[in-house]
């Protein structure tokens, strides 16, 4: 029976990594609270998602290689966004306020070989979040304990779908984690505040340069010849900034629409301007297929989440109803509270609010 849920969970995992993408950006309000949004990408039909609550002492169990491998137990309560099984918590947020999601990294990281003597502390790619969430209250503790566990895909099949991370905590610190090199763990801080996907994040860092031209606000007027070139409307300083939904044009995209954003005052403002930001980054699922073969979903982009670290909520919306719906953490007793998940969504419905005139 074990191994029939262990090549269940491999199934679901390989099918949602065949196209997951996604976007991410930070921000800090005038009065410090820190902000990180993301949306969630699965072009092929609908993406099972989940919200879940976990309290302080709830147990683990990672399975990985067709093996159950490492346990742990939560010492900080969490919630956060699940994938494809409740365990697969792909992005949420602690009770300390440390903030980690997962993001699809194909073709540039390279996990370890599995190691049956080191299966207890081996974990999957799709647990780490877990781990991270229920271990961990500073971006310091995480860069000094990242290397205590063994990251591995969930299975044989799922080798070549790795992912890397970003991790945030109340202060403001953020860092990228990627595995690479067969095991090689590397950290980098992130100065830009923005992740995507593939290739690594030092490349889309250099990649930056190539767009050193652009800037906020409009282009002069100038005359070539006897013609006046001028501007046909607002923001022609930012011509040339790429639009399509590639993960280096995404990263190139959200990290200048980032620098370029007016600082607001606190953190409930932020929550919805970055929103308003990652708007820009929703998919329409028929630029992922032909004319003719897109699945009957209303957007690539299956839903969006957004942590307020500093005041412990975190926001969602879907594709099927985009009202933003909060989980208060401030509300929930994490020593009392049980493990529990519940869909995303109650009704697959976007409530419309008739205005009545009078």
């Amino acid at each position: 029976m074990k191994r029939k849920i262990i090549f269940t969970l491999v199934a679901a995992v390989v099918s949602v990594a065949a196209v997951y993408a996604c976007t991410g950006i930070a921000l800090t309000a005038k009065d410090g609270s820190i902000v990180q949004g993301r949306t969630i990408e699965w072009g092929s039909g609908e993406l099972k998602s989940e919200y879940a609550v976990v309290p302080r002492g709830h147990e683990f169990v990672a399975y990985t290689m067709e093996a159950q491998c490492m346990k742990f137990t939560a010492k900080y309560g969490f919630v956060g966004m699940s994938v494809a099984q409740p365990d697969f918590v792909v992005e949420g947020i602690n009770e300390t306020g440390l903030s980690a999601g997962l993001f699809y990294f194909p073709g540039y990281g390279r996990y370890a070989d599995f190691d049956i003597k080191k299966k207890g502390g081996s974990i999957s790619d799709m647990h780490f979040v877990s781990w991270l969430l229920s271990s961990f209250s500073t971006v310091e503790e995480v860069k000094a304990h990242v290397t205590d566990v063994i990251v591995l895909p969930i299975s044989a099949e799922n080798a070549s779908a790795t992912v890397h991370w970003r991790v945030a905590d109340a202060t403001g610190a953020q860092i990228v984690i990627e595995i690479v090199n067969g095991g090689e763990v590397q950290v980098f801080d992130n100065e830009v505040g923005v992740l995507t996907n593939s290739p690594g994040f030092q490349w889309q860092l250099t990649n930056l340069n190539n767009y050193v031209n652009l800037y906020s606000g409009n282009a002069d007027s100038w005359k070539m010849g006897n013609a006046v070139l001028s501007s046909f409307g607002a923001g022609t300083g930012m011509l040339g900034l790429p639009g399509d939904v590639t993960p280096p044009s995404r990263f190139v995209r959200a990290a200048f629409l980032r620098a370029t954003a007016p600082q607001l005052d606190n953190g409930g403002e932020t929550v919805f301007q970055i929103f308003h930001l990652l708007n820009n980054f929703d998919v329409p699922v028929g630029v992922e297929h032909k004319i003719g073969e897109s699945p009957d979903i209303p957007s690539a982009t299956q839903w969006t989440a957004v942590s307020d670290i500093t005041g412990r909520k975190l926001y969602y919306k879907t594709a099927y109803n985009n009202t933003i719906r909060c989980l208060d953490m401030n509300k929930i007793d994490f020593g009392k509270v049980k493990y529990q998940v519940y869909p995303l969504d109650k009704e697959q419905v976007q409530p419309v609010e008739e205005i009545v005139i009078h």
